[in-house]
């Protein structure tokens, strides 16, 4: 009715309000004849009112506020959908990005009980008794074993772990490693240790064959970069059931927590691994998130024995552009601007974590052998 006016009068909201408030507007030039053109409309808000008004627009008819932003974000979603573009909170993921993420968590989902209900028949530890033969490899040493010894007692002693079981018929049963100046009592936690370990990269090799990216590749790559990876992948999951409130790794009828050291809480927090834990933890990440970590990880193309440098990198570099693009669009506030960074810190800080485990490992093994044999082929270990 009145679109002959240059610029509605809805878009103009000084001049909507005056008129809701019964305001009278006053011509500046004390004329009332204003020329109303698309040069000079913005110049007399009296006259154009005027010449609105005479042109047949009611009062009631104007639009509230709330009103007119509403059909101004109707007609954004329209534009939007004519254009192909994603409503606003996916924006910056591509279809391809949120396949690859879909992907990702179908595999997690099929390969990662956070109750771990498939974990049986798992060796629980045994403390040795007074009147039990102590093992070979956990007599005292002497000359060059001694080194080791030491070095060994250094690796565990700070990582006291104990652990309690909820039985299926109620009961609780508590393992609490004791003080054992000899050192003997360190090793008592392996065996039951192992078979987690086993447990987790059958888990962490199940999903790493569900990702297609994975599966073409070379079998030799993938080989290479499970070998590199899987600890660090098995950090990554464990972080999913850490309770940072009380220490404790919460999982399903298991749960695990390090004991204080001499030194309290404070020195606990100085072995890498509980503190890596608790500083992921804090960043409260999405299950995408996670997921999207696993695959950063996987994709690492300085593995050792990795063929197609060039395609592994490239693989790598769109799970972390997609990682980056989800942050953005779905953590939009000021506060996690710096998560993605964050993120890629904390996986750097896991390699060095990962190469010291293998070096301990590699040194508990060497004097007491506990590995599985699932674990000597993915760190290496020869039976010689």
């Amino acid at each position: 009715m009145w679109g002959s006016i240059p610029g509605s009068w809805d878009h103009d909201p000084s001049r909507r309000r005056a008129m809701k408030r019964n305001t009278r507007l006053r011509c500046p030039f004390r004329k009332g004849t204003c020329e109303i053109t698309r040069n000079t409309r913005r110049q007399c808000q009296a006259c154009r009112l005027r010449k609105c008004l005479e042109s047949g627009m009611k009062k009631e008819m104007i639009m509230s506020d709330a009103a007119v932003e509403q059909r101004r974000a109707l007609i954004r979603r329209k534009k939007r959908e004519r254009m192909g573009i994603q409503p606003l909170g996916t924006k910056g993921l591509t279809e391809e990005q949120w396949t690859m993420i879909r992907e990702l968590m179908d595999a997690q989902m099929k390969t990662f009980d956070t109750t771990f209900s498939n974990f049986k028949n798992f060796r629980l530890p045994e403390v040795p008794s007074s009147g039990r033969e102590v093992p070979e490899s956990l007599q005292t040493p002497v000359g060059q074993e001694a080194a080791k010894w030491s070095q060994i007692r250094a690796d565990l002693c700070s990582l006291k772990v104990s652990l309690r079981l909820c039985r299926e018929d109620g009961s609780v049963w508590n393992y609490r490693p004791h003080a054992d100046s000899s050192g003997r009592e360190i090793f008592s936690l392996l065996p039951h240790m192992a078979d987690m370990s086993t447990y987790m990269f059958k888990g962490i090799i199940n999903f790493a064959k569900f990702i297609s990216h994975f599966r073409d590749l070379p079998i030799e790559d993938q080989i290479s970069l499970l070998k590199g990876a899987t600890f660090e992948l098995c950090q990554l999951r464990f972080n999913t059931v850490f309770n940072a409130e009380t220490g404790t790794w919460e999982c399903g009828r298991l749960s695990y927590c390090l004991e204080d050291p001499a030194g309290g809480f404070q020195q606990l927090l100085l072995e890498p691994v509980l503190k890596f834990h608790y500083r992921l933890k804090k960043l409260q990440l999405h299950k995408e998130e996670y997921v999207l970590m696993q695959a950063i990880s996987l994709f690492s193309p300085d593995r050792p024995g990795v063929v197609q440098h060039s395609v592994v990198d490239q693989l790598q570099e769109r799970f972390a552009i997609a990682l980056k693009a989800y942050i953005e669009c779905s953590r939009p506030q000021p506060a996690h601007r710096f998560l993605f960074l964050k993120i890629m810190a904390m996986l750097t800080e896991l390699r060095s974590i990962n190469a010291q485990h293998t070096q301990r490992l590699l040194r508990i093994q060497d004097i007491h052998p506990f590995a599985s044999p699932l674990m000597r082929e993915l760190f290496g270990i020869t039976d010689g």
